[in-house]
């Protein structure tokens, strides 16, 4: 193949959230743009086999055999990794990483990435968080603020649907949001407990990626309302949640000016000495191990944080002999993640008139609370909450055909309502929270191996022990009964919120990416995915992904054009 067919104005590495954006505000910004994407294409409706099966059409009625535990120690520790979804993983034996410490690397490869999987809880980032490094010293002084982003928070809220409440509350600005869907009178009456006793502390209805109602721009996609069916891990036949496989890559498609090459096991970045630039992307076919190089004034690297570290350090040329852009040492190092090892529970006995029927989408949010306006506690930053209520049913499985179809079906209230919770801690991004490349050990297709060496630290324990005694007196408060905390000991990286390695920051020297998500020492090279981020915050990332990829995109489109990439 020629170098003239294989050149493009951008090429964009990885088809998941921050890559499917891109794509879509290049395509529509009139760039020829290549999609590369290491896994196999899945096509909205076509692709997900399960999406319409009955718990008793499984063979193993949604769960997993011991020989697929046993040969998936890592994955199968994942919630959403079951009978119903696993196709969409990666298998542990398929991909291979080195765990200096005890890290769960969780991937989905194909187009849509994780977004198909997805938790799909959406919240804003506000001043406080993008100010935190700023104000306590940790890490570096984030080079955006909330006014920088806002716009593009608004414009991808719009697009992908955000079913949520206005709430007025300084540490999570609200969005562009439909309707909530309904909640129920214990987490309604939580909410008001907690209103009523504290003045720095809601519990809000969480913000979630559903179409909660229809709209002509939602049509127009192809998408249709949410059901609630809560099978979201499999793929949904109503668009109903937001993926990238059925939006946003889809769009940039219809546009004409996109191509995607699935299959594509990216090598490296290719960068030219004498132009003192990047040039193209250099992958590996995955099925017939050809070595392909490909072309293009501007490069996205977002194939999902520890994946964009990978590449680029293994990007090297004279310029870079220990990775692209890399002069000061600090690719792949302040990797952090979200503590979600503490949760409690609890039951309570109002409301025995009251049930629930169906289900929805999302629970209730805890915004976080701790070191907001000034340094309270012995430990650095805070944490997020969920929260949810369910009644008690009580079901009676004895006897033998009819009479156990019976016992199941008459299942009967208690009168009493199952409460709990789980914190979602901001981790502190240190220099000893690093990837980095094994020297000799390689994958498949020569790539060398990924060694991953990250691990909580004091601050995660002393905020565990904080998050027990805090909810603790909030579950008292609201006369819950029954109280017990539990340390679930989960793996760091088992939250899949993994994120830094490339971050942004006003330094070159202290930092890797500008304002834009441009490279300071390679300007053609953008990363937006979780790898650019400085800090955690306690939010859930992916709505801060996809704006910051909206927001590259279009500045790089526009520099593109003015001739200066």
């Amino acid at each position: 193949m020629s170098q003239e067919k294989n050149t493009f104005d951008a090429i964009i590495i990885g088809a998941g959230m921050s890559g499917g954006w891109a794509s879509k505000e290049l395509c529509e910004a009139g760039l020829k743009t290549l999609l590369l994407e290491r896994g196999r294409n899945v096509e909205h409706l076509k692709d997900y086999p399960t999406t319409n099966l009955r718990p008793w059409e499984f063979e193993h009625r949604g769960g997993l055999t011991a020989q697929e535990r046993k040969e998936n120690p890592i994955v199968s520790r994942c919630y959403a990794f079951r009978e119903d979804a696993k196709h969409f993983f990666v298998k542990d034996d398929e991909h291979p990483y080195i765990q200096d410490k005890p890290f769960d690397w969780l991937r989905g490869y194909q187009v849509g990435g994780k977004s198909i999987m997805w938790a799909r809880q959406v919240q804003r980032w506000s001043d406080f968080d993008f100010e935190g490094p700023a104000r306590d010293g940790f890490s570096v002084d984030w080079p955006i603020r909330y006014k920088d982003i806002a716009p593009y928070y608004s414009q991808v809220e719009k697009f992908i649907g955000v079913s949520g409440s206005k709430d007025g509350i300084d540490t999570l600005p609200d969005g562009e949001f439909l309707k909530p869907f309904e909640t129920n009178c214990v987490e309604e009456y939580f909410s008001k407990v907690i209103e009523e006793s504290y003045d720095d502390r809601h519990v809000i209805y969480g913000r979630c990626a559903h179409l909660s109602e229809s709209k002509p721009e939602y049509v127009a996609q192809g998408r249709g309302r949410c059901m609630s069916r809560t099978v979201c891990q499999r793929g949904c036949p109503f668009g109903g949640y937001f993926n990238s496989n059925s939006t946003v890559v889809p769009a940039a498609m219809n546009t004409g000016n996109l191509t995607m090459r699935t299959h594509s096991v990216v090598h490296s970045v290719l960068f030219d000495e004498e132009l003192n630039k990047a040039v193209g992307v250099r992958i590996i076919d995955s099925n017939t191990n050809e070595q392909i190089d490909y072309y293009a004034s501007i490069v996205f690297v977002t194939a999902a944080t520890l994946n964009t570290n990978l590449i680029l350090l293994n990007s090297k040329s004279k310029r870079f002999p220990n990775g692209l852009g890399n002069d000061h040492g600090l690719l792949g190092t302040y990797v952090a993640f979200h503590n979600y090892r503490a949760t409690i529970s609890g039951e309570y006995d109002g409301f025995a008139d009251k049930t629930t029927e169906g289900k929805k989408p999302t629970s209730h949010y805890i915004p976080r609370f701790r070191n907001v306006y000034k340094q309270e506690t012995d430990f650095l930053r805070g944490y997020a909450a969920g929260f949810g209520a369910n009644p008690i049913r009580e079901t009676s499985s004895e006897g033998i055909g009819e009479e156990l179809k019976n016992n199941l079906f008459a299942s009967h209230e208690t009168g009493k309502w199952r409460v709990g919770s789980h914190m979602m801690g901001e981790t502190i991004p240190k220099a000893s929270n690093r990837v980095y490349l094994d020297d000799t050990k390689v994958d498949r297709w020569g790539i060398p191996l990924l060694h991953i060496d990250i691990d909580y630290d004091e601050n995660d324990e002393k905020m565990i022990q904080d998050y027990f005694r805090e909810m603790t007196a909030m579950f008292e408060k609201a006369g819950f009964t029954n109280i017990k905390t539990h340390d679930n000991g989960r793996n760091p990286g088992n939250d899949i919120h993994e994120m830094g390695g490339v971050r942004m920051g006003k330094d070159p020297k202290t930092s890797m990416l500008n304002e834009w998500n441009q490279m300071h020492l390679c300007k053609n090279v953008f990363v937006t995915d979780g790898a650019c981020m400085t800090s955690t915050s306690t939010q859930n990332p992916s709505l801060t992904f996809m704006a910051l990829s909206a927001r590259a995109a279009q500045f790089a489109a526009k520099e593109f054009k003015e001739g200066r990439l």
